[in-house]
């Protein structure tokens, strides 16, 4: 996934870009309005985290842009916490609304939950290869067969369909199907995932869930 960061300080733009860098995402960074739109006419992000403060076109007038002629979700980062800035950027268009200093984990915390609401809003029904997930029903359909998993395994499957041939990261996948509070380990993920392959090893997907050492997961489509 993209993100768009738009910040006219330079330490603020290298301190979310490590940290979403870190949890798998791809980051465009613009440090003013204009810059960002230029971006635009070259990528597609999936979510812009912007600030209200900048020389030139500010947060408001650029949120108002990207929401309504981009259609992009939009977290906004200010230094500002009174209630009327924060009606000024709803009403421009803005997802939420961060008060600067943050913490970078709320930032994550904040983005895949705007991400997750957006997959589920928008994707009832994902088809990766010959697997046919419905979010409604909870079914995975694979030809004339219908699987009814567990619900973590069917969530996590989903998850992966979601975005087929992108790597999602240990954190990224145990926030969003865990929650960021979970005090479990990751040994719970590994055994979702192991159990979830041999569930679908017996069909013929045209799929199949990979491991990148280090890093996560991926629902990979098989060459046909």
């Amino acid at each position: 996934m993209k993100i768009l960061v738009v910040d006219d300080d330079i330490h603020i733009l290298k301190l979310v870009n490590i940290y979403l860098t870190k949890e798998g995402y791809q980051v465009l960074q613009a440090e003013n309005g204009e810059q960002a739109l230029q971006l635009l006419e070259g990528h597609t992000p999936d979510l812009a985290v912007v600030d209200v403060m900048m020389p030139g076109i500010d947060g408001y007038t650029l949120t108002e842009i990207l929401s309504q002629d981009y259609k992009l979700p939009v977290i906004l980062l200010t230094a500002k916490g009174e209630l009327e800035d924060k009606e000024r950027g709803f009403l421009a268009g803005s997802d939420d609304y961060i008060v600067k200093p943050f913490e970078p984990k709320e930032l994550l915390f904040r983005i895949a939950a705007i991400l997750r609401r957006l997959d589920k809003k928008n994707q009832v029904t994902l088809q990766v290869g010959r697997l046919v997930i419905d979010r409604l029903s909870f079914e995975v359909i694979i030809g004339q067969d219908t699987l009814l998993l567990p619900l973590k395994e069917f969530e996590l499957l989903a998850l992966l369909a979601s975005r087929s041939n992108q790597v999602f990261t240990r954190g990224m996948i145990m926030e969003q199907i865990w929650g960021y509070d979970y005090e479990g380990d990751e040994q719970t993920l590994n055994t979702h995932i192991k159990r979830l392959r041999e569930r679908l090893q017996s069909y013929e997907t045209g799929a199949e869930i990979t491991t990148v050492r280090g890093v996560g997961y991926k629902l990979e489509v098989k060459a046909p």
